[in-house]
Protein backbone atom coordinates (compact mmCIF):
# COMPACT_ATOMS: atom_id res chain seq x y z
CA UNK A 1 0.00 0.00 0.00
CA UNK A 2 1.31 3.79 -1.06
CA UNK A 3 0.76 5.90 1.82
CA UNK A 4 2.47 9.39 2.23
CA UNK A 5 4.98 10.18 5.24
CA UNK A 6 2.86 12.33 7.85
CA UNK A 7 -0.60 11.71 6.85
CA UNK A 8 -2.91 9.11 8.44
CA UNK A 9 -3.09 6.04 5.66
CA UNK A 10 -6.71 5.53 4.09
CA UNK A 11 -6.49 2.25 2.24
CA UNK A 12 -9.39 3.24 0.28
CA UNK A 13 -8.38 7.08 -0.39
CA UNK A 14 -4.47 6.01 -1.65
CA UNK A 15 -6.51 2.96 -4.11
CA UNK A 16 -8.43 5.14 -5.11
CA UNK A 17 -6.19 7.45 -5.97
CA UNK A 18 -3.96 4.75 -7.53
CA UNK A 19 -7.08 3.65 -9.60
CA UNK A 20 -7.25 7.15 -10.77
CA UNK A 21 -3.22 6.82 -12.10
CA UNK A 22 -3.85 4.10 -13.88
CA UNK A 23 -7.31 4.60 -15.28
CA UNK A 24 -5.07 7.65 -16.92
CA UNK A 25 -2.20 5.51 -18.33
CA UNK A 26 -4.93 3.27 -19.87
CA UNK A 27 -6.73 6.17 -21.90
CA UNK A 28 -3.32 7.46 -22.91
CA UNK A 29 -2.05 4.03 -23.92
CA UNK A 30 -5.35 3.11 -25.72
CA UNK A 31 -5.58 0.03 -24.05
CA UNK A 32 -8.90 -1.16 -23.37
CA UNK A 33 -7.51 -4.36 -21.84
CA UNK A 34 -6.02 -2.37 -19.12
CA UNK A 35 -9.00 -0.28 -18.50
CA UNK A 36 -11.24 -3.60 -17.73
CA UNK A 37 -8.26 -4.63 -15.29
CA UNK A 38 -8.36 -1.90 -13.15
CA UNK A 39 -12.13 -1.22 -13.07
CA UNK A 40 -12.65 -4.84 -11.93
CA UNK A 41 -9.54 -4.90 -9.72
CA UNK A 42 -11.15 -0.80 -8.09
CA UNK A 43 -14.92 -2.55 -8.16
CA UNK A 44 -13.80 -5.67 -6.36
CA UNK A 45 -11.65 -4.45 -3.82
CA UNK A 46 -14.28 -4.12 -0.98
CA UNK A 47 -14.71 -8.30 -1.28
CA UNK A 48 -11.07 -8.79 -0.38
CA UNK A 49 -8.98 -7.32 2.49
CA UNK A 50 -7.81 -4.17 1.30
CA UNK A 51 -3.89 -4.69 1.63
CA UNK A 52 -4.01 -8.03 -0.20
CA UNK A 53 -6.37 -6.24 -2.84
CA UNK A 54 -3.92 -3.85 -3.19
CA UNK A 55 -0.72 -5.67 -3.54
CA UNK A 56 -2.79 -8.51 -6.30
CA UNK A 57 -3.86 -5.58 -8.42
CA UNK A 58 -0.67 -3.64 -8.33
CA UNK A 59 1.11 -6.76 -9.36
CA UNK A 60 -1.09 -6.83 -12.59
CA UNK A 61 -1.43 -3.55 -13.31
CA UNK A 62 2.80 -3.93 -13.86
CA UNK A 63 2.82 -6.93 -15.75
CA UNK A 64 0.11 -5.50 -18.38
CA UNK A 65 1.89 -2.03 -18.67
CA UNK A 66 1.81 -0.68 -21.69
CA UNK A 67 5.15 0.43 -21.07
CA UNK A 68 6.47 -2.34 -21.00
CA UNK A 69 9.79 -3.85 -23.14
CA UNK A 70 8.80 -5.71 -26.05
CA UNK A 71 11.53 -8.12 -27.49
CA UNK A 72 11.23 -8.93 -30.88
CA UNK A 73 13.26 -12.08 -32.30
CA UNK A 74 14.50 -10.76 -35.73
CA UNK A 75 16.12 -13.58 -37.98
CA UNK A 76 18.94 -12.31 -40.23
CA UNK A 77 20.66 -15.04 -42.34
CA UNK A 78 20.73 -16.72 -45.28
CA UNK A 79 22.13 -13.56 -46.84
CA UNK A 80 25.00 -10.87 -47.53
CA UNK A 81 26.50 -8.68 -45.00
CA UNK A 82 25.98 -5.61 -46.49
CA UNK A 83 21.63 -6.62 -46.66
CA UNK A 84 22.31 -7.91 -42.58
CA UNK A 85 23.43 -4.58 -41.97
CA UNK A 86 20.93 -2.17 -44.14
CA UNK A 87 17.80 -5.20 -43.25
CA UNK A 88 18.88 -4.41 -39.20
CA UNK A 89 18.69 -0.55 -39.12
CA UNK A 90 15.23 -0.19 -41.30
CA UNK A 91 14.00 -2.32 -38.65
CA UNK A 92 15.40 -0.52 -35.69
CA UNK A 93 14.09 2.90 -37.53
CA UNK A 94 10.57 1.51 -37.91
CA UNK A 95 10.11 0.98 -34.21
CA UNK A 96 11.42 3.62 -33.11
CA UNK A 97 9.84 5.94 -35.12
CA UNK A 98 6.64 3.95 -33.61
CA UNK A 99 7.92 3.73 -30.22
CA UNK A 100 5.99 6.53 -28.45
CA UNK A 101 2.64 4.59 -29.67
CA UNK A 102 3.52 0.80 -29.37
CA UNK A 103 6.18 0.89 -26.66
CA UNK A 104 9.80 0.29 -25.74
CA UNK A 105 11.57 -2.30 -27.55
CA UNK A 106 14.17 -4.94 -27.63
CA UNK A 107 15.46 -6.48 -31.15
CA UNK A 108 17.44 -9.98 -30.17
CA UNK A 109 19.31 -10.94 -33.44
CA UNK A 110 19.91 -13.76 -34.89
CA UNK A 111 22.72 -13.74 -37.83
CA UNK A 112 22.63 -17.97 -38.34
CA UNK A 113 22.32 -19.24 -41.49
CA UNK A 114 20.09 -22.07 -42.03
CA UNK A 115 18.85 -24.70 -43.96
CA UNK A 116 15.61 -24.74 -46.85
CA UNK A 117 13.45 -26.85 -44.02
CA UNK A 118 14.53 -24.81 -41.08
CA UNK A 119 13.91 -21.45 -43.01
CA UNK A 120 10.76 -22.49 -43.91
CA UNK A 121 9.65 -23.23 -40.46
CA UNK A 122 11.24 -20.51 -39.25
CA UNK A 123 7.55 -19.27 -37.74
CA UNK A 124 6.53 -22.71 -36.84
CA UNK A 125 9.51 -23.41 -34.68
CA UNK A 126 9.18 -19.98 -32.83
CA UNK A 127 12.28 -18.99 -34.30
CA UNK A 128 11.66 -15.74 -35.26
CA UNK A 129 9.25 -12.96 -35.13
CA UNK A 130 10.17 -11.16 -38.09
CA UNK A 131 12.76 -11.41 -40.86
CA UNK A 132 13.26 -9.72 -44.31
CA UNK A 133 13.44 -12.03 -47.33
CA UNK A 134 12.20 -11.69 -51.08
CA UNK A 135 8.36 -10.89 -51.64
CA UNK A 136 6.63 -14.58 -52.39
CA UNK A 137 9.46 -16.53 -51.34
CA UNK A 138 8.32 -20.03 -52.44
CA UNK A 139 9.93 -21.79 -49.60
CA UNK A 140 7.74 -20.28 -47.40
CA UNK A 141 4.85 -20.24 -49.83
CA UNK A 142 2.59 -22.85 -47.84
CA UNK A 143 3.78 -21.31 -44.33
CA UNK A 144 1.46 -19.30 -42.10
CA UNK A 145 2.99 -15.62 -42.40
CA UNK A 146 2.00 -11.89 -42.54
CA UNK A 147 3.71 -10.23 -45.59
CA UNK A 148 3.78 -6.68 -44.52
CA UNK A 149 3.98 -5.12 -48.26
CA UNK A 150 6.54 -2.61 -48.23
CA UNK A 151 9.48 -2.34 -50.38
CA UNK A 152 12.63 -1.98 -48.88
CA UNK A 153 15.97 -0.83 -50.40
CA UNK A 154 13.95 1.15 -53.48
CA UNK A 155 13.66 -3.00 -55.38
CA UNK A 156 17.61 -2.63 -55.79
CA UNK A 157 17.87 -6.49 -55.71
CA UNK A 158 16.02 -7.23 -58.31
CA UNK A 159 18.87 -5.30 -60.69
CA UNK A 160 21.29 -7.84 -60.72
CA UNK A 161 24.76 -7.71 -61.89
CA UNK A 162 26.82 -10.73 -63.25
CA UNK A 163 30.20 -11.73 -61.54
CA UNK A 164 32.20 -13.83 -64.52
CA UNK A 165 35.40 -15.34 -65.31
CA UNK A 166 38.08 -12.63 -66.88
CA UNK A 167 38.37 -15.00 -69.98
CA UNK A 168 34.45 -14.58 -70.56
CA UNK A 169 34.46 -10.87 -70.52
CA UNK A 170 34.14 -10.54 -74.40
CA UNK A 171 31.93 -12.72 -75.18
CA UNK A 172 29.54 -11.13 -72.83
CA UNK A 173 30.40 -7.92 -74.45
CA UNK A 174 29.42 -9.35 -77.59
CA UNK A 175 25.89 -10.28 -76.78
CA UNK A 176 23.14 -8.58 -78.39
CA UNK A 177 20.03 -10.46 -77.68
CA UNK A 178 18.37 -12.03 -75.32
CA UNK A 179 17.87 -15.48 -76.80
CA UNK A 180 21.91 -15.60 -76.75
CA UNK A 181 22.17 -14.79 -73.57
CA UNK A 182 19.76 -17.37 -72.36
CA UNK A 183 22.02 -20.04 -73.80
CA UNK A 184 24.74 -19.08 -71.24
CA UNK A 185 24.40 -20.93 -67.63
CA UNK A 186 23.73 -19.03 -64.58
CA UNK A 187 24.78 -20.37 -61.29
CA UNK A 188 22.73 -20.02 -58.03
CA UNK A 189 23.15 -21.63 -54.50
CA UNK A 190 20.87 -23.99 -53.33
CA UNK A 191 17.30 -23.03 -52.08
CA UNK A 192 17.94 -19.54 -53.90
CA UNK A 193 14.30 -17.76 -54.38
CA UNK A 194 15.38 -16.69 -57.70
CA UNK A 195 16.46 -20.05 -58.73
CA UNK A 196 12.49 -20.64 -59.87
CA UNK A 197 11.88 -17.43 -61.24
CA UNK A 198 14.91 -17.26 -63.87
CA UNK A 199 13.96 -20.97 -64.73
CA UNK A 200 10.02 -19.53 -65.46
CA UNK A 201 11.67 -17.23 -67.61
CA UNK A 202 13.64 -20.24 -69.31
CA UNK A 203 17.20 -19.48 -68.05
CA UNK A 204 19.57 -22.23 -68.12
CA UNK A 205 19.88 -22.54 -64.56
CA UNK A 206 22.81 -24.52 -62.37
CA UNK A 207 21.19 -24.53 -59.26
CA UNK A 208 23.49 -26.20 -55.94
CA UNK A 209 26.18 -25.41 -53.37
CA UNK A 210 26.56 -23.01 -50.83
CA UNK A 211 26.91 -19.27 -51.33
CA UNK A 212 30.48 -20.05 -49.47
CA UNK A 213 31.15 -22.51 -52.33
CA UNK A 214 29.71 -20.75 -55.37
CA UNK A 215 32.78 -19.01 -56.33
CA UNK A 216 34.66 -22.05 -56.02
CA UNK A 217 31.59 -24.12 -58.68
CA UNK A 218 31.79 -20.56 -60.94
CA UNK A 219 36.45 -21.04 -60.69
CA UNK A 220 36.01 -24.40 -62.00
CA UNK A 221 33.62 -23.78 -65.18
CA UNK A 222 30.39 -25.14 -63.79
CA UNK A 223 28.32 -22.15 -65.02
CA UNK A 224 29.02 -19.50 -66.95
CA UNK A 225 27.96 -16.21 -64.88
CA UNK A 226 26.64 -15.42 -60.66
CA UNK A 227 23.91 -12.68 -60.78
CA UNK A 228 23.81 -10.76 -57.43
CA UNK A 229 21.86 -7.52 -56.41
CA UNK A 230 23.48 -4.61 -57.46
CA UNK A 231 22.97 -3.60 -53.89
CA UNK A 232 25.25 -6.44 -52.64
CA UNK A 233 27.62 -7.35 -55.57
CA UNK A 234 30.64 -4.93 -54.40
CA UNK A 235 31.27 -6.58 -51.22
CA UNK A 236 30.28 -10.16 -52.36
CA UNK A 237 33.39 -9.59 -55.28
CA UNK A 238 35.52 -7.48 -52.60
CA UNK A 239 34.74 -10.38 -49.74
CA UNK A 240 34.83 -13.57 -51.81
CA UNK A 241 35.07 -13.37 -55.75
CA UNK A 242 39.06 -11.20 -55.24
CA UNK A 243 40.96 -13.15 -53.76
CA UNK A 244 40.65 -15.90 -56.96
CA UNK A 245 42.24 -13.09 -59.16
CA UNK A 246 40.19 -14.26 -62.13
CA UNK A 247 37.01 -12.99 -62.05
CA UNK A 248 35.25 -9.57 -62.52
CA UNK A 249 31.91 -7.52 -62.19
CA UNK A 250 30.82 -7.72 -65.98
CA UNK A 251 30.21 -4.01 -67.73
CA UNK A 252 27.84 -3.90 -70.29
CA UNK A 253 24.64 -6.13 -68.72
CA UNK A 254 21.89 -5.62 -66.60
CA UNK A 255 19.39 -8.00 -65.48
CA UNK A 256 15.84 -6.49 -64.01
CA UNK A 257 13.05 -8.10 -62.68
CA UNK A 258 10.33 -6.55 -60.01
CA UNK A 259 12.27 -8.31 -56.81
CA UNK A 260 10.86 -6.89 -53.77
CA UNK A 261 12.63 -7.27 -50.23
CA UNK A 262 9.71 -7.29 -47.53
CA UNK A 263 9.56 -8.10 -43.85
CA UNK A 264 7.59 -11.58 -43.25
CA UNK A 265 5.99 -11.44 -39.65
CA UNK A 266 4.98 -14.32 -37.77
CA UNK A 267 1.27 -14.68 -38.28
CA UNK A 268 1.32 -14.98 -34.38
CA UNK A 269 2.18 -11.34 -33.88
CA UNK A 270 -0.37 -9.45 -36.05
CA UNK A 271 0.94 -5.96 -33.61
CA UNK A 272 3.98 -6.27 -34.95
CA UNK A 273 3.01 -6.08 -38.60
CA UNK A 274 0.99 -3.13 -37.82
CA UNK A 275 3.36 -1.42 -35.81
CA UNK A 276 5.96 -2.20 -38.58
CA UNK A 277 3.19 -0.50 -41.32
CA UNK A 278 2.66 2.42 -39.38
CA UNK A 279 6.76 2.62 -38.89
CA UNK A 280 7.92 2.27 -42.52
CA UNK A 281 5.18 5.05 -43.47
CA UNK A 282 6.21 7.66 -40.75
CA UNK A 283 10.70 6.98 -42.18
CA UNK A 284 9.34 7.75 -45.30
CA UNK A 285 7.51 10.79 -44.68
CA UNK A 286 10.31 11.87 -42.73
CA UNK A 287 13.28 10.93 -44.95
CA UNK A 288 14.80 8.62 -42.82
CA UNK A 289 14.59 5.44 -45.13
CA UNK A 290 15.99 7.40 -47.76
CA UNK A 291 19.06 8.57 -45.78
CA UNK A 292 19.78 4.41 -44.83
CA UNK A 293 19.38 3.88 -48.66
CA UNK A 294 22.05 6.30 -49.33
CA UNK A 295 24.10 5.11 -46.49
CA UNK A 296 23.69 1.75 -47.90
CA UNK A 297 24.06 2.02 -51.77
CA UNK A 298 25.10 5.95 -51.97
CA UNK A 299 26.13 6.96 -55.43
CA UNK A 300 25.35 3.30 -56.73
CA UNK A 301 23.66 3.64 -60.35
CA UNK A 302 26.47 6.00 -61.17
CA UNK A 303 29.15 4.21 -59.69
CA UNK A 304 27.99 0.67 -61.63
CA UNK A 305 26.47 2.72 -64.75
CA UNK A 306 23.18 1.01 -64.24
CA UNK A 307 21.51 3.55 -66.98
CA UNK A 308 24.65 2.81 -69.82
CA UNK A 309 23.72 -1.01 -69.48
CA UNK A 310 22.18 -3.20 -72.27
CA UNK A 311 18.95 -4.29 -70.37
CA UNK A 312 17.21 -7.92 -70.22
CA UNK A 313 14.07 -8.06 -68.16
CA UNK A 314 12.35 -11.12 -66.34
CA UNK A 315 8.84 -11.49 -65.55
CA UNK A 316 8.25 -12.37 -61.96
CA UNK A 317 5.78 -14.94 -61.23
CA UNK A 318 6.50 -15.03 -57.26
CA UNK A 319 5.25 -11.88 -56.42
CA UNK A 320 1.91 -12.28 -53.96
CA UNK A 321 -1.04 -11.22 -55.27
CA UNK A 322 -1.17 -7.70 -53.90
CA UNK A 323 2.10 -7.16 -55.47
CA UNK A 324 1.39 -8.13 -58.98
CA UNK A 325 1.99 -4.27 -60.21
CA UNK A 326 4.81 -3.65 -57.87
CA UNK A 327 8.23 -2.13 -60.77
CA UNK A 328 10.82 -0.30 -58.60
CA UNK A 329 11.29 3.81 -59.10
CA UNK A 330 14.88 3.22 -58.95
CA UNK A 331 15.44 3.15 -62.66
CA UNK A 332 12.25 4.05 -64.44
CA UNK A 333 13.76 4.18 -67.91
CA UNK A 334 15.35 0.82 -67.31
CA UNK A 335 12.11 -1.17 -65.42
CA UNK A 336 9.33 0.08 -68.17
Amino acid sequence: MFCVVGVPCDPARHFYILYLRELRIAILCASLPRLALITDCYMHKITLNHNFSVIVCVLMLFSTSCLAQQTIAFWNGNKSASRQQYEAKVLDAALMATKEQYGDYRISQDDADLSTNAESAVFRTNRADVFVTVAGNPKLEHEEKIIVTHPLMQGLLGYRLLIVRDKALDRFAAIQTEEEFKRLRIGIPEGWADADLFRHNDYRVVEGGTYDEIFDRLANDKFDYIALGANEIETAFANRAAPYDMFSIEPTTLLYYPFALVFYVNPEKPALAQRLRDGLNAIDESGQAQRLFEQAAGNIVERLRLPQRTVFRLDNPMLPAEMKGYRSSLLEQQAQ
